[in-house]
Order: structure tokens, then sequence, then C-alpha cells
């Protein structure tokens, strides 16, 4: 079968979506109300599943409304990769069965998407890869069948790019992703069509992954509110191409991208202890917030990475956090006011993790022209991080396994520093979202960055100091929106937590939105009064 290309995909989800834009009345189910349901479009999934419980509109009615939104904003968009409408409609009528039956599931009747590289049953998983565009899954990922599970209705799924290996959703089978609040401007990578469709209004509710910020940087870039759970809590069986593999990708985790911090708390409970083998034995129970009260947390803010000037971004990213909480009376604590030694090392740390990540591929991309190049005239004794990365796809098992006493090493370090502070909170990215640049190698690219004295060019790899900071030592990181910068576009920080305590960084961003706002409709689609 020959995948047509991505103009006539596009065509024919348009087709679909036009053909099924049935009235509420042509459905098939209860007659309609005689007003209008109630509007959630841009509820969380909490306020969904509540008013489904409550009767005040059915499960129908809010899969239309999203149906409403996505051919409202799709071709502006390029959200969503594939569309299950048929689907989506008769697992909604077996929702609103089971409401009137009085069941009631966290998630019953709430309509989600998952990102293109994790296996839904019936539907196409190709990484962005046109070699698996025909690769269609017979059983869902263990975090999908989490949701489905949970009552939720799957519409479909989500835009990637080519093997989830870039900070830009695009790819040749289904083209290009596009930020909500500028669609000259990219949502971000490798959950980007993820952090669209949430922030517009498509779903209250996403899943994502994330090995690089590929769940934190789409949040920071649309808006929204994203988690990287602690390595190891959400199986990932069930992603990626070719299909089959039983292993986890190294670093790798999935977790939930939404407009609220609440609803990434009750998606990451569902999505836990999934793997039958391994429940067998064990099963995973996350210790409860720290804290009940933003006043009561000890946060630690770094502002600066090691070697380098803060971009407006991270200083304005900070600055806002600093001075909301200092605002309340909190006390906020920087590096010079720990005791020597009790932060890592963040230069050392991002040699190693560059190292396990560019190794942890069974089968690692081949190194553009250039890198090889550089990676020819390397002295023997560089041990920065572009050494590691350069390295990084013939490592051998001997340096692999230092590598790894080293992340655990730092597990230990990081703890210790969990014992004096709760949340760490840290900039996302240096910039907001970028313009759309495709220009190969991606490893040579250049992205304009704002600084005080003006506008700098910042490498491709430059751009993942922040996020690669809690991955290696697997510790949980949540993305939270700060509001908009001077050019109008979102901006977010990332609150770190100890290890295993997801809750507590989750928490105390949805305590930090509570008082001092979160998330903002984007202009694209343009929000309904």
């Amino acid at each position: 079968m020959t995948t047509p290309p991505h103009g006539q995909l596009q065509a024919q989800l348009q087709t679909q979506l036009q053909a099924q834009a049935r009235h509420p009345a042509d459905r098939p189910g209860p007659a309609p109300q005689v007003s209008p349901p109630e509007d959630l479009a841009y509820a969380s999934a909490r306020e969904q599943a509540q008013a489904l419980a409550e009767g005040r509109l059915s499960a129908g009615d809010l899969l239309e409304q999203a149906l409403a939104r996505i051919r409202q904003a799709e071709p502006a968009l390029n959200a969503l990769s594939q569309l299950d409408i048929e689907g989506a409609r008769a697992q909604a009528l077996k929702a609103d069965a089971a409401l009137a039956r009085g069941e009631r599931l966290p998630l019953l009747g709430v309509p989600v998407s998952v990102k293109e590289s994790f296996d839904v049953r019936g539907l196409v998983t190709s990484s962005g890869n046109p070699a698996y565009a025909d690769n269609r899954a017979t059983e869902d990922a263990h975090a999908v069948a989490a949701l489905r599970e949970a009552g939720a209705v799957i519409i479909g799924k989500s835009n990637v790019p080519l093997a989830l290996a870039d900070l830009q959703s695009y790819n040749a089978i289904h083209g290009q992703s596009n930020n909500p609040w500028d669609p000259a401007r990219t949502p971000g990578g490798s959950s980007g069509g993820s952090a669209a469709a949430v922030a517009a209004g498509y779903v209250a509710l996403e899943l994502g992954s994330d090995i690089g910020g590929s769940i934190r940087i789409p949040a920071h870039f649309c808006g929204v509110y994203g988690h990287k759970p602690s390595y190891g809590l959400v199986s990932m069986r069930g992603t990626g191409v070719p299909s089959g593999r039983i292993a986890d990708r190294d670093l790798t985790v999935g977790g939930p991208l939404a407009r609220t911090a609440g609803d990434l708390s009750l998606a990451l409970d569902l999505l836990l202890n999934r793997d039958p083998l391994e429940n067998k034995a064990r099963q995973v129970r996350l210790p409860a917030a720290r804290h009940a009260r933003l006043g009561d947390f000890r946060v630690l803010v770094i502002d600066r990475w090691p070697g380098t000037d803060p971009s407006l971004t991270e200083h304005e990213s900070v600055r806002r956090v600093t001075e909301a909480l200092r605002q309340d009376g909190i006390a906020v604590l920087r590096p010079d006011d720990l005791p020597a030694g009790l932060l890592p090392d963040l230069a050392a740390q991002h040699r190693t993790y560059r190292s396990l990540l560019g190794s942890s591929l069974p089968t690692p991309p081949a190194l553009s022209a250039p890198a090889q190049r550089r990676l020819a005239a390397l002295p023997a004794d560089d041990r920065s991080a572009d050494a590691a990365w350069l390295r990084a796809p013939t490592l051998s098992h001997a340096q692999w396994l230092q590598d790894n006493e080293h992340r655990h090493q730092l597990r230990l370090q990081w703890e210790r520093l969990f014992a004096v502070v709760d949340v760490i909170v840290t900039p996302v990215a240096p910039t907001p979202a970028f313009r759309h640049d495709h220009s190969e190698p991606k490893d040579e690219r250049r992205f304009p960055v704002r600084f005080p004295e003006g506008l700098r060019p910042l490498r491709f790899f430059d751009l993942f100091h922040w996020a690669g900071l809690p991955v290696l030592p697997g510790l949980p990181a949540t993305s939270f929106p700060l509001g908009l910068d001077d050019e109008g576009l979102p901006i977010g920080a990332q609150a770190i937590g100890p290890y295993f305590e997801d809750h507590t960084a989750i928490r105390f961003t949805e305590l930090y939105g509570d008082r001092h706002g979160g998330y903002v409709a984007p202009p694209v689609p343009a929000r309904r009064a």
C-alpha cells in the first residue's frame, strides 16, 4: 500500500470531518436538549467528567464539541495525524449508556487523544516514518489501555517529528504541526501535536512521552501543563517502531499533558502499574505531595546554566516565579545559599546525559558529515557534552557502565538535596516557540535567541540544557505556564521534584497556578464567548 502525500491526507481528514459533522439530532442516542449543551471545550478533564456524571450534557455532546473545535482549527494547526470519528462516536454511545446505568469512572466519556507513537488498536503507529505508514496496531499500548479502562473516549492521535527526534513536529506522512499562538512557529516536539491539541481545546488530556523535554518543551511553547514522570513509573510497552519491543528505551518516560495541573495528577495515577508481569509481585503507590499549602514549600530556583548567560526568556521565567513566591512570603533559595557540594555538578551531569541519550537507540542514526569531521578531530581527553554526544553512537559497554554508575550516584546526590528543599524551579528552554526550520542537517541548525544585548544564534543542542536536567537521574518534572512574554508568546518554567515524589512537583504547580494564573486560551482557534 502506498502512502498518499501529506496534502492528500489532509484533504481526506477534512472530508472525513465535514462528511461526519452531523447535527446532534442526527446522532443515535437520547433526544437533543432544547437548549444547547454547556460548552466544555476548554474545561479540565475533571470538570468534563463531573459534568457528564451530573447529566449536564452527554458524552456524545462533549465529543461533538471536540470535533467542532477540530473542524474549526485543524486546517491551521494540523495537530492531529489521525482521527477515528466513528470509533469515538461508538465509544461515546457506550459511555452514555454506562453513565445512565450509574457507572462512574475517572474519565468516563471524556475525549482524549494520544501521541502518534503510542499504539491504539486499529490505528497506525509510524513515529512519522514513511517506512511504517501502514503499521496498524492490533492492541493498545499499556498506557492507552489505562486511559480506555478509565472510560476515556479516544478520538485519534497527535502529530510527531520523524523518529520523535526533533523540537518540531513534522514528517513526510502527516506534514507540519503549527503553534496555536502563532502558526508560523512550532508547537515543539516530539509531543508537539499533543501540546497544540490540548492548548486549542480539542481535548483536555493528552498522552505524550519525554526523553529530552518532549513533553515539557511543547507545554512551554503552547502554554499548557506537562509532566515527565519519574523514570520507570509508566509502562512504555506498545510504543514506537518497529512494533513488538519489550524493553523500555533508556531514559524515556510516558506522561500526560493538560490545561490544569490537577489533570496531570489524575492521569498519572491512572497510568501506574500497567505491566502484568511486574504486578504479580509489586505495585507502585506514590507518596502524597509533601505540602498542601504553597507557602509551605521550600523552593530552590536555578536561573543560570553553568558557563552561560541567561537569555531573556530564561531570565523572565525565573523572575516571574521568584517575585510571585516572594510576594506570598515564601523564601526562595539560590544555588549560592546551599552548602558547598550539595548541588550536583550540572555540567558533568549533562555530559553523562548526552552520552546515555545518544546511545539509547539500538540503531542510532548516522552522524552528519560535519559531525563526523568534528568526531575525527576530537582530542582523546575531551570530556565535554559535545564530545559525549559525538562518541555516543559507538559507546563501549565499559563506558556505558561508568556513565550508568554516575547516573545512580547523581540520583543519590539529588536525594540529599531534596532533604533541604522540596522543589527546584528552572526554565524549560532558552526561548519561546521559534519559527519553523526544517534545514538539514538538524545538528547544524541555528536558532535566534534573544539576550539582553540582542539576538544570538544558539545551536540545536544548546536548547536542551534545562530539559535534560531531570532526565538522567530520573526525576519528575512538571512544566507549568507563566503567561505571555513581550512578544505575546507563552513561556513557562519547570518544577523538579524528588525521585518518585511526582505529586510534590505537580501539586506545587497546581497551587502556584491557582494563585498566580495558569493556562490561557490561544488565538487559534478563536475561543467562543
